[in-house]
């Protein structure tokens, strides 16, 4: 029997408990099998930067099991599992946007998604409107989002050193590079593709 034809593989029951994970080094302290993740075998989409999406199987209230090639069965579309996994996420996981210090926000959720936000284009799309500027987005961990107004080089200062101090010290590191959420193209990009 294939791994993906075994009753906690099979695509209907887990296809609503998968969901999409930032990353740019490839570990995560709390997945179960997480440790070292292999490109060799795990499917990985590629995202903005240097960042990929994994994806993720909840298993239990805070346990989540990376997905492997040999999870999937060979005609699983990819690109189609991670919007999936976008939906599911748009469906489960609450995200609230909380003021830092600096005067700044930070997206909040739930301690494993808040980077996956990245994934969900309307929130980013609703901020970029409220705010009435571009954005500057920094994700230095799996639990933590942080953005800016462009326009606002003193925020922007700020939030760069928070960020950085904040990937240095986290078990689960994204990034400490920055992108950008453009208000006119409504697209996430890597901050060095946009002319500021």
């Amino acid at each position: 029997m294939k791994k993906y034809e075994e009753e906690k593989y099979r695509m209907e029951n887990i296809e609503d408990k998968i969901y999409p994970w930032v990353k740019e080094e490839l570990r995560d302290s709390h997945a179960l099998n997480g440790k070292n993740i292999s490109e060799k075998d795990t499917p990985l989409i590629s995202f903005v930067g240097n960042l990929t999406v994994l994806l993720v199987i909840q298993r239990g209230e805070d346990a989540y099991e990376i997905i492997k090639d040999n999870m999937l069965p060979p005609d699983c579309d990819i690109e189609k599992l991670y919007y999936r996994a976008c939906e599911n996420l748009a469906r489960d996981v609450e995200f609230v946007f909380g003021h830092t210090w600096y005067g700044g926000y930070a997206v909040l959720a739930d301690g494993h998604h808040e980077a996956s936000s990245l994934c969900l284009r309307h929130i980013w799309d609703v901020c970029v409107q409220k705010l009435d500027d571009d954005l500057v987005i920094m994700a230095p961990s799996k639990d933590m989002v942080l953005f800016v107004p462009a326009g606002d080089e003193e925020k922007l200062a700020r939030m760069i050193e928070f960020g950085r101090e904040a990937y240095e010290r986290s078990q689960d590191r994204v990034s400490r590079s920055l992108m950008v959420f453009t208000k006119e193209g409504k697209e996430l990009l890597a901050y060095d593709e946009v002319q500021h």
